[in-house]
């Protein structure tokens, strides 16, 4: 017997399994072959993709943690191929944000006891490590990965293939294709391994690496930095999209370490 409880309204794509004790409320929309483990909570305004994994303790569109919330009509929307481990929370969008959606894309890993907050956006790809915390109108780009126990202030953006060590606490941007780590939150290199597992080429990576020296390891500021690398650099999809990164960036982006405050 199966003692879960599913609005009639709710539409549920071909072969979606719902196991017992989980709750699925009327606006909510899961597409085929989904699995809705048990002791979920899914509320209204959710749309869930193909082929999701939603496990135990999982809640899906609670209202936002937000006293700007005015009780309207909001909504969280999901991709295909995503999975949600146990007691992530995932809450709607809010109006005064002007997105009113919190989106999480394809193929993520949202793992245990993680908080995706109002408005946020994780692109595809995307790893978030048990306990992560993401404040809201946070964005993610593909392929990052975010360390267990990091927290992420409201409007902060996390680049593409940029990978964040544990228990990172940040409150500024963190540029494409980087390894982040110390505390304060520092640029700790390419992240060479990531790279080499998404095939990207030694030339590619060495072009990388080259402009975060400029970046980085010189004198200049961020400004005459991307200036330089336009001087020095032809385009190529990773130059501009480093540079769009840092020039569009309303909060600054990590610094190089200085002073580490890592415990041994």
């Amino acid at each position: 017997m199966n003692l879960s409880q599913i609005h009639p309204n709710a539409t549920l794509g071909n072969n979606v399994t719902v196991d017992a004790f989980t709750t699925i409320a009327a606006q909510v929309e899961i597409g085929e072959g989904t699995w809705i483990g048990p002791n979920v909570t899914i509320m209204d305004y959710v749309k869930i993709g193909k082929n999701c994994r939603i496990f135990p303790g999982a809640v899906i569109g609670a209202i936002p943690q937000d006293l700007k919330f005015q009780g309207e009509i909001t909504h969280v929307e999901i991709g295909d191929n995503t999975m949600i481990r146990e007691c992530a929370t995932v809450n709607r969008g809010t109006a005064h944000s002007g997105k009113g959606t919190t989106r999480i894309g394809n193929d993520c890993l949202i793992m245990a006891y993680v908080h995706v907050a109002h408005d946020c956006h994780i692109h595809n790809n995307v790893i978030l490590v048990s306990f992560v915390g993401l404040a809201g109108e946070v964005e993610v780009d593909d392929f990052a990965i975010i360390g267990g126990s990091s927290a992420a202030h409201q409007y902060t953006r996390v680049g593409q293939h940029a990978m964040l060590s544990g228990g990172s606490v940040f409150g500024k941007d963190v540029p494409p294709y980087i390894l982040a780590g110390h505390r304060p939150l520092s640029f700790g290199g390419i992240n060479i391994i990531g790279l080499r597992r998404r095939g990207f080429s030694n030339e590619k990576i060495q072009e990388i690496s080259n402009i975060y020296k400029i970046i980085y390891g010189s004198k200049f500021n961020t400004t005459d930095a991307c200036h330089k690398i336009e001087e020095t650099f032809p385009p190529t999809p990773e130059r501009d999209q480093i540079l769009a990164f840092i020039r569009s960036t309303k909060r600054g982006i990590i610094k190089r370490a200085v002073l580490s405050l890592d415990e041994e």
